[in-house]
């Protein structure tokens, strides 16, 4: 059998958006310049719809790496833990004879039944998920990269993440078109990159399974020279929000909520005020720096993809591109990745398949999910994709075409009950098991229902931006009750059902195969 390999990139806050051959594809001319990206899309599968299924980081990726939505792994935030019953993909690939190596992270908190209170892994945000293997850990405080940087005789000062803040007094905190501390040689983008060549030399040929994560264009936005100066804050794309923060606002409570709540100093280190005072201005300046952690993102995959290309794995090489989740930048008065918006869920998703040369350069518009990753990578090897899980490989897709029973809306979920960096149920009047929305989108609408709130409903194509809501709007009445019809069916369909296709019968145990309904729901 040929060698096998998976190459899964999973970098942190990218939006679809900000994908230069997509806006290509779009008529749009590309604000930014990412060339080894470029190349993957050209040899590979680009899905123009393609959503993560859940924010922010923990949940987005517990769904990417167990194939389940939002509402059946129940890792419904960052800092809540992830049932450890969940099967995922790094217990998969074990099972096909693989060792699972992650550089990065997966920001999951564990099940407490497995361990004791004092475990300071509850001390932090994430750990890893069980399954893989770090040989390149980030989490849970950042303590493999600050000793390398260390190590490289760089010295830290006190409060070590100031290495990514400008130098010298007139830095201002905030949006800024000055350089980090840290050269690009140190930067965290560098240490992802040479944890992923140290551990491809050392695989030496043999077949691998990599995750390679990156913790940009992820927050703090300040890039290390030379890319704080490679875009130009006038040229990037204006925010697209309401006149004010407070007509933006009055959509609806939970916006209020964000608008009111977000900080600058989750953004900007040691920045004060609202994010949603920052002004036009700010805002193309801090797009202009993500543009450049993007891009610098792109030099270090150039790096791997030459390793590959040099050794001759890159033909046996399954490559998958995605990201975690989007961000807001600044869009509808808001930073960060929250509540129902586009520019928080709307992801990147690029796929080469080294058995599909025919597809090559292919933009897919069918609706993808975070949720298919796992199937496909299970698919591509050979496994058998569980019962349990939510998403499809996308195989077909790649070669071929969407089949006939695909599915015809996008899903997504987001949980929103306090925190410790952040608390709406006071403010809301909910309790933490009501403080929650679910949303299913086509290319012509979008519904939002919330458990204990005012559902929303937007009509795309007279307002492609989400402004309007027309949930209360007579003339929608027959459009919003269908819609919350097609959600409540979603996520009947969906219910967890990892033993449902089991039965005891007179001559034992036995076991139904699993019949597709003919909407691209099993």
């Amino acid at each position: 059998m040929a060698r096998r390999n998976v190459l899964l990139i999973v970098v942190d806050q990218w939006r679809a958006d900000f994908v230069p051959h997509l806006l290509r594809a779009n008529g749009q001319a590309p604000f930014l310049e990412t060339p080894n990206l470029d190349r993957l899309c050209r040899e590979g599968v680009t899905f123009r719809n393609h959503v993560t299924t859940c924010v922010p980081c923990g949940p987005a990726r517990a769904s990417l790496l167990t194939g389940l939505y939002l509402m059946n792994h129940r890792a419904v935030q960052n800092t809540v833990p992830l049932d450890q019953r969940h099967f995922n993909l790094g217990k998969a690939l074990r099972g096909l004879g693989y060792d699972p190596a992650l550089i990065g992270y997966t920001t999951t908190t564990p099940d407490p039944r497995t361990t004791s209170a004092k475990d300071p892994r509850f001390l932090v945000l994430g750990d890893l998920m069980d399954g893989f293997r770090s040989v390149g850990a980030f989490e849970p405080n950042m303590d493999g990269y600050f000793g390398w940087v260390a190590q490289r005789g760089f010295p830290l000062p006190p409060r070590r993440e100031d290495i990514w803040l400008p130098e010298g007094e007139d830095a201002v905190p905030g949006a800024t078109d000055r350089p980090a501390r840290i050269p690009k040689e140190l930067s965290d983008s560098a240490f992802f990159t040479e944890r992923a060549l140290t551990y491809l030399k050392g695989r030496d040929g043999r077949p691998f399974f990599l995750h390679l994560g990156y913790y940009r264009p992820h927050p703090p936005f300040v890039a290390p020279a030379p890319y704080h100066a490679m875009y130009r804050p006038e040229d990037m794309p204006a925010p697209v929000r309401a006149a004010s923060a407070d007509e933006e606002a009055a959509q609806h409570p939970l916006l209020r909520h964000y608008v009111d709540s977000i900080r600058r100093g989750s953004f900007f280190h040691g920045a004060e005020g609202s994010g949603a005072t920052l002004d036009e201005r700010e805002i193309r300046q801090m797009r202009a720096t993500y543009c450049g952690l993007i891009t610098e993102i792109d030099d270090c995959l150039g790096r791997v993809f030459a390793y590959l290309d040099e050794t001759g794995q890159w033909d046996d090489t399954l490559v998958i591109f995605t990201s975690d989740h989007g961000e807001q930048l600044g869009d509808h008065h808001l930073l960060g990745k929250i509540g129902y918006h586009d520019e928080s869920f709307r992801i990147p998703f690029v796929v080469k398949d080294p058995d599909s040369p025919g597809r090559r350069g292919v933009i897919e518009d069918a609706f993808t999910e975070s949720v298919d990753v796992m199937p496909t990578v299970i698919d591509w090897l050979g496994g058998e994709v569980p019962r349990a899980c939510d998403g499809r490989s996308v195989l077909p897709l790649l070669r071929g075409g969407a089949p006939r029973d695909w599915r015809t809306e996008l899903h997504y979920e987001f949980d929103f009950r306090d925190v410790f960096y952040d608390r709406p149920e006071p403010v809301l009047g909910l309790g933490m098991d009501e403080s929650s929305l679910c949303v299913i989108q086509d290319a012509r609408y979008k519904y939002v229902h919330f458990a204990a709130l005012p559902p929303l409903f937007f009509d795309l194509a007279r307002d492609p931006q989400q402004f309007v809501n027309r949930a209360e709007d007579p003339e929608y009445a027959a459009l919003v009750r269908d819609y919350a019809q097609k959600a409540l069916s979603w996520r009947l369909r969906h219910a967890d059902r990892t033993l449902t296709h089991f039965r005891a019968t007179p001559r034992g145990l036995e076991e139904r195969g699993t019949a597709t309904t003919g909407t691209g729901e099993e």
